[in-house]
């Protein structure tokens, strides 16, 4: 039987992020973090090979996209093409909500700086 509800709670990770690979649930063409960032905290530099679509619901974010520096808050969207060298902090003094979804069945990352 296919489960067509998956709780947040039942997704790889902690109480900070949680992760979907849709590869792992039915083949779903689509993958996507569920984060909750208290301030200060980000990934580093990094890329996909596909594009990756940020989804701010709340707090303030500062993205770094190629070489531009772009700060949103909540109720946003920020797009970030293919192979483009991005990385975010939460900017903020409170937590900052976002999904973070990538355009594949499974994530792939390069690293670009520790």
């Amino acid at each position: 039987m296919m489960d067509y509800v998956i709780k947040n709670t039942d997704l790889a990770g902690n109480q900070f992020s949680r992760t979907f690979e849709g590869y792992l649930h039915h083949a779903v063409n689509i993958s996507f973090f569920v984060n909750d960032s208290p301030p200060g905290s980000g990934p580093a530099l990094h890329s996909h090979p596909y594009a990756e679509v940020f989804v701010i619901q709340s707090g303030q974010l500062t993205f770094t996209v190629d070489d531009q520096t772009i700060e949103v808050s909540g109720e946003n969207v920020v797009i970030v093409p293919p192979n483009t060298p991005h990385k975010f902090i939460n900017s903020g003094t409170e937590t900052a909500h976002h999904i973070d979804i990538h355009t594949s069945a499974q994530m792939v990352t390069t690293w670009l700086e520790e």
